[in-house]
């Protein structure tokens, strides 16, 4: 799928666009088998350890985890895509769905940024905090997770989800149309989040998606993540790419080329070779890895 024109216009004007439909049951599905194998390991190595007292094997996936969260909140570390590292994971970091959308944005030379996340949001009911968290996030622009060197890089977020993801779930809300005034001064207070003073006044769009949309998203757009209210797991992918050769804004995480129309040699297809960067980098720290804020 490629964007139309229209679409381009829209996302350079509004720095947000949902390609409805973009990715298939065939995509997502190897990702949620691969997750459900993780989480059933884990599980069992937790239930061992006296900390888990109920395995939920029957739940289904849209609410096994939250089940199993609600008991141990343990469960799900280790489970961001750069520490446990699943084949199926990096498979789809190089989808050619997903980057056939991606090149009508960026040019044929695609490069992977490392800023990328897996999130389970479980329901709030099982939360045993309020307030901001990893799984609800304050307002922030993409720009304020990377370095100031990476400013003018043409870095774009690919959001969505692994199921259906309504305002009762806790989707995204963005404030659309705020692209000119590029990067808004950043605070660590909570998480990092956008300067009160300059926190642009718009109305908050809801970006409720079907499985198999996608949200493509400005590093300048200013968004947040909201309270998940019904009784499932809100599992979304959060993914960053960029033209080859631009700034990442966290140098010291490995990206790769997941695309060169120029020189296809060039791609990272090895999953083996992206593991042990990504264990390389934690191994033998180098480079920076920072959020901006006062």
């Amino acid at each position: 799928m490629q964007l139309t024109p229209t679409q381009i216009d829209e996302f350079n004007t509004r720095g947000v666009l949902i390609a409805r439909d973009a990715l298939t049951n065939d995509d997502l599905q190897p990702l949620i088998d691969e997750l459900c194998e993780w989480i059933d390991a884990r599980a069992k190595a937790l239930h061992a350890e006296g900390k888990l007292t109920q395995l939920h094997e029957d739940a289904p996936f849209a609410t096994r985890y939250g089940l199993l969260c609600k008991q141990c909140s343990e469960i799900g570390q280790g489970m961001d895509i750069m520490h446990y590292r699943g084949r199926a994971i990096f498979e789809f970091l190089r989808n050619d769905h997903l980057l056939n959308l991606l090149e009508s944005l960026l040019g044929p030379e695609i490069t992977c940024n490392p800023i990328q996340h897996l999130r389970s949001k479980p329901p709030q009911a099982y939360e045993n905090h309020q307030g901001p968290s990893f799984h609800n996030v304050p307002w922030h622009q993409d720009a304020g997770v990377m370095m100031p060197e990476a400013e003018g890089s043409e870095v774009v977020t690919c959001w969505f989800p692994l199921a259906d993801a309504m305002v009762e779930h806790g989707c995204m809300e963005v404030l659309p149309g705020i692209v000119e005034t590029g990067y808004l001064r950043h605070q660590a207070a909570g998480g990092t989040t956008i300067l009160p003073e300059v926190m642009p006044e718009a109305e908050p769009l809801a970006l409720q998606c079907k499985r198999g949309d996608v949200v493509l998203m400005s590093r300048f757009t200013p968004h947040r993540s909201t309270p998940n209210f019904s009784d499932q797991c809100r599992w979304s992918l959060d993914l960053r790419y960029q033209p080859t050769g631009q700034h990442t804004g966290r140098t010291g995480h490995p990206d790769f080329i997941a695309r060169s129309r120029h020189d296809p040699a060039s791609e990272l297809s090895n999953y083996k070779e992206w593991c042990h960067r990504w264990i390389d980098a934690f191994e033998s720290p180098n480079g920076v890895v920072m959020h901006r804020g006062e």
